[in-house]
């Protein structure tokens, strides 16, 4: 009825790498809205027998759908933390390794590939967030 994929966040302009836990929430977040433009009000997370820890990807692609307006039934302790979802761990990291520049180097070079510094990824998050959000629940994408 409704799904999407991380690779779609660049439509909204999402430049940083799309295997992380915010680009997880976005990819939730943009699913849920496209679900409640198709009518559909709840879902179910089905991971099946493989285990995951609290605040993993999957439970970030779980608060985007809720977020964006699912109900889905959930223990909000294994929800990752805001600070998280909004990439303030990537930024705060970044900031730590900046006086190791070969590191920094290193470790963000996905980031920096696509010519995003990682202490921005905050700004992008929002950014991004408030195009899905403001997404018409009639279109759908």
């Amino acid at each position: 009825m409704a799904s999407a994929h991380s690779s779609e966040l660049k439509e909204f302009g999402w430049n940083a790498p799309c295997g992380n836990l915010p680009a997880a929430y976005l990819t939730g977040l943009l699913a849920g809205r496209r679900a409640k433009a198709s009518g559909v009000t709840e879902a179910v997370l089905d991971i099946g027998l493989h285990a995951r820890g609290p605040g993993s990807r999957i439970f970030a692609v779980a608060k985007g759908a809720i977020d964006g307006g699912l109900t889905l039934p959930h223990d909000d302790s294994a929800l990752p933390p805001a600070q998280r979802i909004h990439g303030e761990h990537v930024q705060t990291y970044s900031k730590k390794l900046a006086s190791e520049p070969e590191r920094y180097k290193k470790m963000f070079s996905g980031y920096l590939h696509r010519k995003l510094k990682p202490e921005e990824l905050g700004d992008q998050f929002k950014a991004v967030e408030d195009k899905l959000k403001s997404l018409s629940e009639t279109r759908g994408n």
